[in-house]
């Protein structure tokens, strides 16, 4: 089957072969030879030519570059799914005013896609259960905010891309697929959260705002979002992949109706270790490269913060990668106090350290969180908590 030819009005080919990261020819584009060195861009001209760029997949990322790099180039999106089957099963919930400003680029309001605005999060732990005031962490229609960013753009439906030769003719194409589809697997430090979730209607909700629950082992965690109208997004991700035993024992405990389950892994290594971010003509954005903050397995803001600067440094991608690098510099911290725990294997005087920087880092931009760290209400079951006092000691080395 032949590759993709962006002149042609096809829809929908899928090639299947391996992948090829060979070095690019010199008779490669400027552009192709320059990004697989890490190099910068320049036409020596003044008023540069657009390039003409392929964004596979248009989830969070994919939507943003696909709208904010059509200003000055010529973009075209590919989507895997069929048009009328394009849909998330469940919202996002992140913090509003991050995502606002994001989405105010793309001349779309996020409020009119917000479907619940939580005043506090319950987060338990063991037999300690604590509640905290939240400062504009919402649930958001993504279908709806993605549909909207990419109102009047171009985008092929139904196109399952496998390798950057199915591409002809552009002259970048991003990897916003998350899985890295188009770019080299990590060699080493991946580390993936396997998660489930569902869409669930209630009668009557057990709860009216948002809750979190960290399950035993400490690798994970249970979650709870309001959706309005008597429904929620309930799901649980753990390394330990004692996630599925956790949110049957949530259903037999508050009932529901269930929608069809929605199971996917999470990327939680930093991008440190998710290089190279490109590779011939292919570049990586979001949890492609590892933009996630695996403290709360967060992708929205990290996804569009980092699209964004590879929308500033299209033409200069040597640079994208050192700002991509700067700018999630913190992430690397996070993973590595997580890792251990993850393993089983704390060391106290290590753990001490990480978690008070990573305690001064969320406490110096609460609104970035959108969750006050200050306690409103704490209580305390005392043998779920001397229980999880207990398994924790066990993890502990000398």
């Amino acid at each position: 089957m032949e590759a993709y030819d962006p002149e042609s009005d096809d829809v929908g080919i899928v090639v299947k072969r391996e992948p090829n990261y060979a070095q690019p020819s010199e008779s490669d584009s400027l552009l192709t030879r320059a990004f697989a060195h890490g190099e910068g861009i320049t036409n020596g001209v003044d008023a540069p030519t657009p390039l003409k760029i392929a964004v596979v997949v248009t989830g969070i990322a994919g939507s943003y570059l696909v709208n904010q790099l059509g200003w000055d180039h010529e973009v075209t999106g590919f989507e895997r799914h069929q048009r009328k089957k394009f849909a998330s099963m469940c919202p996002w919930a992140t913090n509003k005013h991050a995502v606002a400003k994001f989405a105010q680029r793309c001349d779309v309001d996020l409020e009119d896609r917000i479907l619940h605005e939580g005043r506090r999060m319950v987060t338990s732990v063991g037999g300690l259960e604590v509640e905290s005031r939240l400062r504009g962490f919402v649930t958001f229609d993504k279908n709806g905010l993605t549909r909207d960013m990419l109102r009047g753009q171009k985008v092929r439906y139904g196109s399952w891309i496998s390798d950057e030769s199915d591409l002809k003719g552009y002259d970048l194409v991003v990897d916003a697929t998350s899985l890295r589809v188009l770019l080299p697997k990590i060699e080493s430090h991946e580390l993936w959260m396997p998660s489930v979730q569902y869409l669930v209607e209630y009668e009557r909700p057990p709860f009216d705002d948002f809750r979190v629950q960290v399950l035993d082992g400490l690798g994970g965690y249970l979650w709870y979002f309001p959706l309005g109208d008597g429904s929620a997004s309930v799901g649980a991700g753990d390394v330990n992949k004692g996630h599925v035993k956790a949110i049957e024992a949530f259903f037999r405990l508050h009932g529901g109706k269930r929608g069809r389950p929605d199971g996917r892994a999470v990327r939680l290594c930093p991008p440190r270790y998710c290089q190279p971010f490109a590779s011939g003509r292919v570049v990586g954005v979001g949890e492609s490269i590892g933009a996630v903050f695996a403290l709360l397995a967060d992708g929205v803001v990290p996804a569009l913060e980092c699209s964004e600067l590879l929308v500033e440094n299209v033409r200069d991608l040597g640079g994208y990668r050192r700002k991509v690098l700067k700018k999630f510099a913190f992430y690397e911290t996070a993973y590595d106090f997580f890792l251990p725990v993850f393993q089983g294997r704390i060391g106290l005087v290590e753990q001490a350290s990480l978690s008070q920087s990573i305690l001064s880092h969320v406490l110096a931009d609460q609104s970035r969180y959108g969750v006050e760290l200050q306690p409103t209400r704490m209580t305390i079951e005392p043998f779920e908590l001397i229980k999880q006092a207990l398994s924790f000691a066990k993890m502990l080395r000398t």
